[in-house]
């Protein structure tokens, strides 16, 4: 233990100052007793009479060894005095005198010679209680190895906050000797630390006497730089026995190791949270992009200052191509995702989102996705940020604004290897570790198996969608007496290409034929179903049958496809009568539109959808209408009035609202009807045909006219 002198002088200059009661010497109560050459009393301190009982006029005057001094050590005690008095030299020890009251205590003395100006000698005895004086020797005993041997930092400062005391742990845990701490303040002898605070919190002790106890600080000391320490400080006010304030105590205790557990623990706690959230914040959807961009979101902040996503262009075409394997030369990505922790200009270092760019070899997101490993590039150097960057302008800029740290991580789904997901740091001090890469590998893995569902998925959904347009008319047909236009539009989602379909079938006699139906479902087989049940309807309009007669055939048809279900509205057009002949099969009813009469719902038997077996010919019902040049008869499936959140009721009021504008060419009233009621993110594919009664004319006339005119709309869109 190391203590400064100056902490326990007086400041300022030389002075005198009265002591207030209390002090060392108060708590001792030390006598002073001086005898002269005979042995009798010739002084006697107020502290004499207190520790032996007499008086001053009791005992001057007196031979002391009779006044002190039981008969048994009489002789002793003489023996002594003549030593002393001889010249020698002084005498102390314990020694048991005789109390006035009678008792005897032990009492410490030290006897020395003293000699006046004219030559005389007197014995001067110094005493005091030796039960005192041994606890007080104790207490320093045992304060004294207390703080040189306690386990914890120990030292007091001054009240100008400067070290007078240090104990060898505190040494230990500041890394510094103990004469680089004495006499200067926290500041100069520690400014690795935080000692703004550290100085803050003793003058607040100072100022105000209410300890602060476990004070945390981390920080990093000369004796071991390169780990981070952490420590636990108290401090108290120090005052003297007479309430004067003479400092601040420090006690330090390293808890280093338990402050290490704990950041591991909370460590362990936010990765387990970062994997949590990403099993239900990546791949809510089966869109590829949104699936990579809930990744790049998920990572950036809690794990990475700047992450993008990229795919290998050979797995966006749907096959099971294998990556290029080591050293076997450039790789095609297509970019995702990019997204940054923070409002940067560094996204521009990244590609940009749906770009295709082919990279090298040497470029380490190739090296990742050709062996199928992360890349952990700890310390990135400006000659790093050159195979991380897509050039040398995004290099610099990637230097420009800090990137020190890269980890690369294949996205493996299936064995296969789709991709890589890479991570920059750039704010964050940190470099990435071995830690980070097996949770940059766990949440790649987890999102590579949503993104492998999402493209195959879009591929199905993109062979769907072409299924679907190959099998939809294309041209509309040249009919006799009717203007026709339609329109297809699949679901906003991946995959919401379903089963809707419509059909103009050119008849015998100048007849028409129009058909809309909704087989239950999306995807491939939905599409599919509907190319059997489209070519089942063609051919037998072909034989000129009832629109009930149809759907009872297409019914049978329906059934016998594994339990296919379907919607259809089959309506037969006689320009030659001007009559329309209209049967449902569970489909929405058809909307008529009469010259100069708003729109309205027909009042049709709704019968049974298609695949339900039927129970017998009443299942599906014929109505005829009379309809004449320039009324409209609207055909639709529930994808363009159904949404979630809205009443039927509702949504058939807009449509028909929609409807009542006569100026309208049929081709821009099915533009209005899709523009007005098609939300971007419409979960259902809706199919529309709006036939527009004219003047009958045969086909052959009808036909001639058309090539006269310029080509017009009217194709699936």
């Amino acid at each position: 233990m190391v203590a400064s002198d100056a902490f326990w002088a007086e400041p300022g200059p030389v002075r005198v100052v009265p002591s207030e009661p209390g002090g060392l010497l108060d708590v001792l109560s030390v006598a002073a007793v001086v005898l002269d050459t005979g042995g009798r009393i010739t002084l006697w301190s107020p502290q004499a009479q207190e520790l032996f009982g007499w008086s001053a006029e009791e005992a001057l005057g007196s031979y002391a060894v009779k006044l002190l001094v039981a008969d048994e050590y009489v002789d002793l005690v003489l023996e002594l005095f003549a030593k002393v008095m001889a010249g020698g030299g002084t005498w102390a020890g314990v020694f048991p005198v005789r109390h006035k009251d009678g008792s005897t205590r032990l009492v410490e003395f030290r006897n020395m010679r003293l000699q006046d100006e004219g030559g005389g000698v007197y014995a001067l005895g110094i005493a005091c209680d030796e039960a005192v004086l041994r606890g007080v020797e104790r207490d320093l005993a045992l304060s004294v190895p207390l703080v040189a041997q306690s386990p914890l930092g120990l030292a007091v400062l001054d009240t100008d906050l400067r070290y007078v005391l240090v104990n060898p742990m505190l040494v230990r845990i500041n890394g510094l000797p103990a004469e680089e701490h004495l006499g200067r303040t926290p500041h100069e002898a520690l400014p690795f630390l935080d000692t703004d605070v550290i100085e803050a919190s003793m003058r607040q002790v100072l100022d105000t006497g209410v300890p602060l106890l476990d004070q945390y600080g981390v920080g990093r000391t000369p004796a071991d730089p390169d780990r981070e320490h952490a420590w636990s400080g108290s401090y108290y006010r120090l005052e003297d026995p007479r309430g004067r304030v003479i400092g601040v105590a420090l006690v330090v205790v390293d808890v280093t190791d338990s402050h290490r557990a704990a950041r591991e623990a909370a460590e362990a706690r936010r990765r387990l949270d970062l994997i949590a959230r990403a099993s239900v914040t990546v791949g809510t959807t089966l869109d590829l992009g949104r699936t990579a961009r809930e990744l790049a979101d998920l990572v950036v902040a809690d794990l990475a200052d700047l992450a993008s996503v990229d795919i290998l262009d050979s797995v966006l075409e749907g096959g099971a191509t294998a990556p290029p394997g080591p050293g076997a030369g450039q790789a095609l990505f297509m970019a995702l995702a990019v997204a940054a922790a923070y409002e940067t200009d560094v996204v521009r270092a990244a590609d940009q989102v749906g770009a295709r760019t082919t990279y090298s070899a040497e470029r380490l997101v190739t090296h990742c996705v050709s062996t199928g490993h992360p890349v952990l590039v700890r310390r990135a150097t400006r000659p790093d940020l050159g195979r991380i960057a897509r050039d040398d302008a995004s290099a610099e800029l990637l230097a420009q604004e800090g990137a020190h740290s890269y980890l690369a991580v294949p996205l493996t789904a299936r064995g296969q290897v789709l991709g890589a997901l890479g991570l920059l740091r750039t704010r964050n001090p940190l470099p990435f570790d071995h830690d980070d890469v097996t949770l940059a590998g766990e949440l790649a893995t987890r999102a590579a198996i949503a993104i492998d569902n999402a493209r195959w998925y879009q591929h199905a959904a993109d062979t769907a969608l072409t299924l679907q347009r190959h099998l939809l008319p294309h041209p509309p047909p040249r009919t006799a007496g009717l203007q026709i236009a339609y329109r297809y539009q699949p679901a906003a989602a991946a995959g919401g290409i379903g089963g809707d379909w419509f059909d103009a079938i050119l008849q015998p006699e100048d007849r028409t034929a129009l058909v809309v139906g909704d087989v239950m479902g999306h995807g491939v087989h939905a599409a599919a179903t509907m190319g059997q049940l489209r070519t089942a309807t063609r051919t037998l309009a072909d034989l000129g049958l009832d629109p009930a007669q149809v759907l009872r055939h297409l019914d049978h048809i329906t059934t016998e496809l594994d339990g296919t279900m379907a919607t259809c509205v089959y309506a037969t057009w006689d320009p030659r009568r001007s009559r329309c002949r209209v049967a449902l099969a569970g489909h929405p009813p058809p909307i008529v539109i009469r010259s100069g009469r708003a729109p309205e719902l027909l009042d049709l038997p709704v019968g049974v959808p298609l695949g339900t077996g039927g129970l017998g010919d009443s299942d599906f019902e014929t109505t005829a209408l009379d309809l004449f040049p320039g009324d409209r008869l609207v055909l639709y499936t529930d994808g363009l009035v159904e949404t979630r959140g809205d009443s039927l009721d509702d949504r058939l009021d807009l449509l028909l609202s929609l409807l009542t504008d006569p100026g309208l060419s049929p081709e821009a009233t099915c533009d209005r009807l899709l523009a007005s009621l098609r939300h971007r993110d419409a979960a259902d594919d809706v199919a529309l045909v709006i036939a527009h009664v004219r003047p009958h004319t045969s086909i052959d006339e009808a036909s001639a006219s058309a090539r006269q005119a310029s080509p017009g709309g009217g194709a699936a869109r």
